[in-house]
């Protein structure tokens, strides 16, 4: 089973440590002001494409992420896990892109791809939490999708069956390939680097990367292809440029605040039924809770 998975990934800045310059006056995310990691719902999504790797040996995992140069760093983690081959969209107009803008753009690179039977990624990223761009990219591609999947079972004869977790239970589907699906961060996990991936693939990189770079290994690169990250520009997956970026993007950010909760006062309870019921009528009163 010839089963071609492709990986939607996004390297996005650790909101943990947000602080005062994480945001440009523009509205959009600084950057360089965060550090960069892996979405964590991307991983959980490309767990469950390795599980089918391991399920369907001949499948084959391509990962696809959009962002400045340093996001092939998404593309060699994926590659360190178990993924196969990966694309980076990169170029100074898909800059600042909302939700809309960034489905566009990665639909037009999927188009480019063309042979696929499943696209997955994570139900959302942590610097928007809008949930939006995975249903956004099946619906530009005409295809069907299932959201909030913690773990896809089987695929049989071109069907799909997967178990999604909901509010308020859970609840088996099945569809028919190709699809789209997005992983809880309830999914498993991702599996850690496997050390000879690390070897085979930690010199893998982007044509700018191997500009910018100190060492020479063009050598290198020409005896083994699969160092080779391809870079995709929007000339390069025919997009129309006023629909990408900022420029492409109807979101806009009216105000930016920076909030900050600090304790006012604390109070000290005992280990007994009476403190924990005065607290509760406190916390009822107050509105904090209930």
């Amino acid at each position: 089973m010839g089963l071609k998975i492709i990986v939607l990934a996004k390297q996005v800045p650790d909101t943990r440590n947000v602080g005062k310059d994480a945001m440009k006056e523009d509205g959009t995310v600084n950057r360089a002001a965060l550090p960069a990691i892996f979405n964590p719902e991307d991983l959980n999504a490309l767990e469950q494409a390795l599980r089918l790797k391991d399920a369907y040996p001949d499948a084959t995992i391509t990962v696809l992420t959009m962002g400045p140069g340093r996001a092939a760093e998404i593309i060699r983690e994926a590659l360190f896990r178990g993924a196969d081959n990966g694309f980076l969209l990169t170029d100074r107009a898909f800059a600042g892109a909302d939700t809309l803008a960034t489905s566009y753009a990665i639909s037009m690179a999927i188009r480019k791809i063309k042979d696929y039977d499943l696209i997955i990624c994570g139900r959302q990223a942590i610097d928007g939490d809008t949930a939006q761009v995975g249903p956004q990219v099946a619906e530009k591609l005409g295809l069907s999708q299932i959201t909030y999947a913690e773990e896809i079972l089987q695929i049989v004869k071109g069907q799909i069956t997967v178990k999604r977790r909901l509010e308020r239970g859970v609840e088996t589907v099945e569809g028919k390939l190709p699809l789209v699906i997005t992983v809880n961060g309830s999914a498993p996990d991702c599996r850690p680097r496997n050390a000879k991936l690390v070897q085979k693939y930690k010199h893998a990189k982007t044509v700018t990367e191997r500009q910018e770079a100190d060492t020479d290994y063009i050598e290198l690169f020409d005896l083994r292809p699969y160092l080779n990250l391809q870079e995709w520009g929007v000339a390069d997956v025919n997009a129309d440029v006023r629909l990408c970026g900022l420029q492409g993007s109807p979101t806009k950010v009216k105000k930016i605040e920076n909030v900050v909760f600090q304790a006012k006062e604390s109070k000290t309870l005992e280990a007994t039924d009476a403190d924990i019921e005065e607290l509760m009528r406190e916390l009822i009163a107050n509105h904090t809770i209930g």
